[in-house]
């Protein structure tokens, strides 16, 4: 044993004491005993007068405190005022309360994730609901046109009849049918594919004139995106209706006829138009074609080749593109005509809206389609382009900075024009696409793989699709015009502006008499899906629901169908007595691919023809 240590019972207690809990007033007390202020005060009479006046001062003022509230009663105060002091008293001497329990940073990592999710569930039942919306009101559409002009190319929703105004196809039919087997509307699948099966034959081998480009973007492609999405080579989804097989033979029945436009014409570039029924091709009246018509067949006839596995469709087609690289261009801006005896432009006007529009778009979209299928010129061809498109054609409006592509109708050593299609506002989607190749912009920047030019031209497709969004919101209706023209530094143009004196750009932008009417038109809620899917962000998805709603509010008409109109800068606005197909087949599809799941026909496994029908990229299904 070792000695005894030297500590006393006296200092075991006092070890012990030191870890009990005191009290507050024992605490006070021994501070008070033991400190310096004691031993100096109490040293003489006054000091411990001083001691026992503070110590009585703090009693009677613990007694004697009371709340603000007084009692409005007289009687009640003799009573209640005994109660007031016992209560204070307690309340002086109660503990304090006990601070609640602190989570740990697991667990509050853990319940910030629980509200995200929460947050974002409930976000994503209101892009539900609203996506049901728009599916109401494809059935809606579809309700007036099967009841008033089935079979027909266009519903007239006023007069409820049809017109054959796209050689007698049933235009709408076939680019309605694969917007319903995305929204998953069995009985328009039923309706469309029956009538397909029963009466397309006849009409393809009995049919006269029609429009290559138009039946090429709207039938072929149609009845193609219907052959996948019903279950055909590579589909993934079977819907009632007839077999897949239905949609390819009457696709191979059309484009065999279709062909002759290619193959009669001297050149590389196809004649405009197609006697069907006679197997024959003539160039327009004037006879030129327009440069957007001719190279904007490729994605169609490349797909039909592979179905089929017949080549003629993707050669012919090719043909085209090929011969445009060899021609000259203005940083690969090309003029809008083009001659099918010549194969050369024909004119100087340059612009990205009507006759000019979906080249551009083609050159992308076909590189992505075959890529790595021997098509980088037309991957080269797109960036020229896109670098012209800078240089040449954007500017800024004035007093408040739009972004938007103008014209230059005398070619590029004439003046510019700052007019602007709403068909241009298709190029937002474009740029994007081209930029990330399909993927999300967050992947394409971990990935390393955005240039500065992508990056450049991902900032020009977000600036003009607010441009685009503005030009709707300017009008009283909240609907855009057809064409609008901006003021720009230098240049004021004369006309009314859009009807919406609240809006910030009312000055910016002039919307003439000719140029008001409003034809249902895609394009701009087609770039909103497309950056919405490639930046996530929900801007897009609001705009488009603001767009979707005024859609609604203006154009519905009760007995089926939705309506053109006349005039978008007047309340209310005059109505036109059609509706277009690609109403059913690009706007409302659009809106309700924004509105919904990522997942579902992702950009990069997908090409949307100009007619918002998808194929599946080839370049993957290859390498399956």
């Amino acid at each position: 044993m070792g000695k005894t240590l030297p500590y006393s019972v006296k200092d075991v207690h006092y070890d012990n004491d030191k870890f009990r809990h005191r009290s507050f007033l024992k605490t006070f007390i021994q501070s008070l005993l033991t400190s310096h202020v004691k031993r100096e005060c109490t040293k003489c009479s006054t000091g411990k007068f001083l001691v026992l006046l503070l110590i009585g001062g703090l009693t009677y003022l613990t007694l004697t405190h009371t709340t603000t509230s007084i009692s409005v009663a007289d009687a009640d105060k003799s009573n209640n005022i005994g109660s007031k002091e016992l209560s204070s008293f307690r309340r002086f001497w109660r503990k304090l309360p006990r601070l609640p329990p602190r989570l740990s940073p697991d667990e509050m990592s853990t319940m910030s994730v629980a509200n995200g999710a929460v947050e974002k569930l409930n976000a994503e039942s209101i892009w539900m609901a609203r996506q049901q919306k728009v599916k109401d009101a494809f059935l809606h559409a579809w309700s007036g046109y099967r009841n008033h002009a089935m079979g027909y190319d266009e519903l007239m929703p006023l007069s409820c009849r049809g017109i054959d105004g796209l050689g007698g196809l049933g235009a709408t039919v076939v680019d309605a049918l694969d917007t319903a087997m995305i929204m998953g509307v069995e009985e328009v699948i039923v309706d469309a594919g029956v009538w397909i099966q029963k009466h397309l034959p006849k009409r393809i081998s009995e049919k006269g004139q029609v429009n290559l480009f138009e039946t090429t973007i709207r039938i072929l492609g149609g009845l193609l995106s219907a052959y996948h999405l019903s279950g055909g080579q590579g589909g993934s989804s079977l819907h009632k209706g007839p077999k897949p097989v239905v949609y390819l033979e009457n696709a191979r029945e059309l484009a065999d006829r279709l062909l002759v436009a290619f193959t009669s014409s001297p050149s590389d570039i196809p004649f405009s138009d197609v006697v069907l029924c006679e197997r024959s091709a003539h160039p327009a009246p004037d006879g030129m074609s327009s440069t957007a018509e001719v190279s904007t067949l490729q994605l169609e006839f490349n797909y039909l080749s592979y179905l089929t596995g017949d080549p003629k469709f993707s050669l012919e087609s090719m043909k085209v593109l090929k011969h445009l690289k060899t021609l000259s261009k203005v940083e690969g801006l090309v003029p809008i005509y083009i001659s099918p005896q010549s194969g050369e432009f024909n004119g100087e006007n340059i612009r990205l809206g009507s006759r000019g529009d979906s080249y551009y778009e083609y050159l992308i979209k076909v590189w992505l389609q075959l890529r790595g299928r021997n098509s980088t010129y037309l991957h080269d061809m797109y960036e020229e382009a896109m670098k012209g498109v800078r240089h040449h054609l954007v500017r800024k409006s004035v007093p408040n900075g739009l972004v938007f592509v103008g014209e230059l109708p005398y070619g590029s050593q004439g003046s510019f024009s700052p007019k602007m299609d709403h068909l241009v506002c298709f190029l937002p989607g474009v740029l994007a696409l081209g930029a990330t190749k399909g993927i999300t912009k967050e992947k394409a920047m971990k990935e390393s793989i955005l240039t500065f030019e992508d990056l450049e031209n991902l900032k020009l497709a977000e600036d003009l699709a607010r441009t685009c969004v503005e030009m709707y919101s300017v009008t009283s209706t909240g609907l855009a015009p057809e064409i609008v023209y901006f003021n720009t530094e230098g240049t004021s143009e004369s006309g009314p502006d859009g009807g919406n004196k609240s809006s910030k750009y009312v000055h910016d932008i002039v919307i003439k008499h000719a140029d008001r009417h409003n034809l249902l038109r895609p394009e701009t809620v087609e770039s909103l899906f497309i950056l919405y899917r490639i930046t996530e962000d929900s801007k897009y998805r609001e705009w488009g629901w603001q767009i979707f709603e005024a859609f609604e509010k203006h154009t519905k008409v009760d007995s089926g169908g939705y309506s053109s109109l006349d005039d978008v800068t007047m309340l209310p606005p005059q109505r036109r007595d059609k509706m277009e197909t690609f109403f059913l087949g690009e706007t409302l599809k659009y809106l309700y691919l924004l509105f919904g799941d990522k997942k579902v026909l992702p950009l990069d496994e997908f090409v949307f023809n100009t007619e918002a029908h998808p194929f599946p990229i080839i370049g993957n299904l290859v390498k399956q």
